[in-house]
């Protein structure tokens, strides 16, 4: 008889032990493993996403490893439910999310679970009947045209279902249905496929003769093609309309004739609709298309053909970036500078960042594309200058970084002409937000029957109303902030919470009722004014409140065939859209963005300018941009002044080299390092002292500056008071290392929640 001993070492020899790591969110920066157990049949590789029992609930995991860590006996063990059905994680995959984690101190089953976030892709696909040929023809079956068409087609075509099969013929499905009822078909149950594969190019196409580089593009794509067999970053600087797609869309053909995967991340949503456009008319395709808003059953397609190693193009937001691919040859991050790359919630990344780090790891190309590049990628590419101070940035690039400029416009557009309003000169009429002067340049725009863009980043009615009597201002009762008048929808609301509420005539504090008035404009106001102006005008506004996703394919294609005067626009307007009728742009306010003690003000403002002076003057008509602003000299306007035939990078260089002395004398970004700590709870005595206990024991390290605890600028948010901290280091600091340590010994009370921002781009 065996002992219990005996039955443990058999069980031992018959089963293996694996560690999966489970989506919990605790562990800052590690991995939280539990061992299972799996049966003979269910060896699992290191990368298999299994099921796995946790806590009372049935949850997916990644196995990590096979070493046994905790000292209990294998018939203790939990066993594994069940392997996903899908290929295994690469190791290189395994490795970035790991990494990740690390860089960001958020705990591994959070970073995990950006990479499963497709549960539904993890199980196989339902059966589904399809309908064939059968081995032997039956005799005697009656064949009309339509019902030998069908016999005709299933000769050379696979297995498919009635709905597909009825379609590809142009039978009605009765027909089909017959044939089967006859013998002449038959019928079979095999897995539902998923979506077509496409981003594919078949060996021994000719698809790249069908579009030809300038000098200019080929020059950069020869120099691209000597450096791309392994890690690199090519930063391709070029000015707004200057082909930088085309460059990168010639490396996507090169990578897809190698069989390897490709990822392009933009930077939003409405960017993908003009992209698309672009994409297919090169390609003759539709690349996969990843955000938020795809469809579950398309997402699931996408995630399983990423897993699967098949060529293909994906094109999405951020979240893309953390998709399974397993055969990743290049990586491609468009408008690199755009700030909405950076994610805030759960687990606070910088997708530019991260997206080098994945290249790195899978050694592979990346490519970088943008006409105001951040600072960052600016500098690491060797385009900062010398100076005669010590403390300037050196105009040598880090080692693997390469720089592309592209200085004209593609084809016979040339750069518009750009100038300064000076509001304090040319000042508007009482009540009024546009000058004479931009006012007289739509004017000549409508008479020669061409576009203009009126361009205010805020997006509403008026960012504030304010009561005539008592002074009081309409804010939100759970955020530290305005209330801003949607006119065109009735409602005040918040822009951090999004409460809100029906307009009202009467103040809440004094209850006098006329009193309010709205102060300030918002893209809805200009709208009122220009119709009060031009009552015969075609007038649209652009902004996320007044065109949805689904809206905006309709507005693009009324403003791109000329339907559209005049186009009112925030920065969803800035970006990626070509509209060859538009020769006039106006910056309604550009001192919007200047203020707030951001690090990066005076840059994002360049950067959002300068894009949107871009939609101006693509097409062959000369364009004119016309810039409102109360502070003509300051070095962000001086920047953007230039003529038809000047090279605006020369002036732009000048101001970002300027803002990286500053940056370097003060040790920021990117020649030092930043991480912010966010204390927040409803309880504000209960944060204040979670605060106090966490200053205690704060590092005190050379090279290492804390800042704080001090009240968040926006110091209540959905109802969660605000106190942070700011750590600077010198770039050699290891900053993750030092705020690790700091948290590993702090004890945060409950109802209190602390969130750790590497790098951070927000500082409210």
């Amino acid at each position: 008889m065996d002992t219990p001993s005996d039955q443990t070492d058999a069980i031992k020899h018959s089963a293996a032990v694996c560690q999966v790591a489970v989506p919990v969110p605790i562990r800052r920066g590690q991995m939280q493993v539990y061992d299972y157990l799996a049966g003979p049949a269910e060896i699992c590789a290191v990368g298999s996403i299994v099921k796995a029992p946790l806590a009372g609930r049935e949850v997916w995991g990644i196995v990590t490893s096979h070493e046994q860590t905790a000292d209990i006996a294998a018939n203790k063990l939990k066993a594994i439910i069940s392997l996903a059905d899908v290929p295994a994680l690469s190791a290189d995959t395994l490795r970035f999310l790991k990494t990740v984690s690390r860089w960001t101190l958020a705990p591994f089953g959070s970073v995990m679970r950006l990479m499963l976030n497709t549960p539904s892709a993890l199980v196989p696909p339902p059966d589904q009947t399809v309908y064939h040929l059968p081995e032997q023809h039956p005799d005697g079956v009656r064949l009309t045209p339509q019902r030998r068409r069908v016999l005709s087609f299933l000769e050379t075509a696979p297995p498919l279902p009635l709905a597909e099969l009825s379609r590809e013929v142009g039978v009605s499905s009765s027909v089909i249905k017959g044939l089967a009822d006859d013998g002449a078909l038959s019928q079979s149950r095999q897995p539902r496929l998923s979506a077509p594969s496409s981003g594919f190019l078949p060996s021994g196409s000719d698809l790249a003769v069908k579009y030809t580089l300038t000098p200019a593009q080929q020059h950069i794509a020869d120099g691209i093609d000597q450096l791309a067999t392994a890690f690199s970053v090519h930063l391709i600087d070029g000015i707004t309309g200057s082909g930088k797609t085309e460059v990168y869309f010639d490396q996507v053909i090169k990578q897809l004739a190698a069989g390897k995967q490709v990822l392009i991340l933009l930077p939003e949503i409405a960017l993908t609709t003009s992209w698309k456009a672009r994409f297919e008319k090169w390609f003759g395709y539709e690349p996969h298309i990843w955000h938020s808003s795809v469809s579950t059953a398309r997402r699931k397609a996408i995630w399983r053909q990423a897993i699967s190693g098949q060529p293909m193009v994906v094109a999405g937001a951020r979240s893309a970036l953390f998709l399974p691919f397993s055969a990743l040859g290049l990586v491609i991050i468009d408008e690199e500078h755009d700030g909405s790359y950076k994610q805030e919630d759960h687990v606070s990344y910088q997708a530019r960042d991260m997206a080098l780090l994945r290249a790195k790891i899978h050694n592979i190309p990346v490519l970088l594309a943008s006409a105001t590049p951040s600072l960052e990628s600016w500098i690491h590419a060797g385009c900062g200058g010398q100076s005669s101070s010590s403390q300037t940035a050196s105009g040598a690039p880090q080692a693997g970084w390469h720089h592309w400029p592209l200085i004209s416009r593609y084809g016979v557009a040339h750069l518009p002409q750009v100038s300064l309003i000076d509001l304090r000169l040319s000042k508007p009429e009482p009540g009024k937000w546009l000058s004479a002067e931009l006012m007289d340049e739509v004017t000549a725009r409508l008479e020669a029957n061409e576009q203009s863009l009126l361009f205010l980043n805020r997006r509403g009615y008026a960012p504030m109303t304010v009561c005539g009597d008592c002074g009081d201002r309409l804010t939100c009762h759970q955020c530290d902030s305005l209330l801003v008048t949607h006119k065109l929808a009735g409602r005040i609301q918040c822009h951090f919470c999004g409460i809100g509420q029906p307009i009202t005539q009467t103040c809440p504090s004094c209850e006098t009722t006329g009193s309010l008035r709205a102060v300030g404009p918002g893209v809805e106001r200009l709208q009122e004014e220009l119709s009060q102006r031009f009552p015969d005008a075609r007038i649209a506004v652009l902004s996320s409140d007044t065109v949805q996703t689904a809206e905006a394919d309709a507005l693009f294609a009324a403003i791109q065939a000329g339907e559209i005067d005049i186009l009112i626009g925030t920065q969803m307007a800035a970006k990626g859209h070509h509209f060859p009728f538009l020769t006039l742009v106006g910056v309604v306010d550009a001192d919007l963005g200047l203020g707030g003690g951001d690090l990066r003000a005076a840059e994002r403002t360049y950067q959002l300018l300068w894009q949107v002076a871009g939609r101006s003057g693509r097409g062959e008509r000369p364009g004119k941009v016309l810039i409102q602003t109360f502070q003509p000299q300051h070095p962000v306007m001086q920047a953007l002044v230039v003529g038809p035939q000047d090279n605006p990078n020369e002036a732009r260089d000048k101001f970002m080299q300027a803002e990286a002395d500053a940056r370097q004398a003060a040790g920021m970004p990117p020649f030092g390092r930043l991480a912010a700590l966010i204390l927040s709870g409803s309880d504000i005595v209960k944060l204040e002292q979670a605060a106090r206990d966490l200053n205690e024991i704060r590092p005190q390290f050379a090279g290492v500056d804390i800042y704080g605890p001090a009240q968040a600028p926006l110091s209540r948010v959905r109802g969660q008071f605000r106190i942070r901290f700011l750590i600077r280091c010198d770039r050699q600091v290891a900053i993750g290392k030092v705020v690790e340590d700091w948290l590993s010994q702090a004890v945060v009370p409950s109802g209190v929640r602390l969130v750790c921002d590497i790098d951070p781009y927000s500082f409210l």
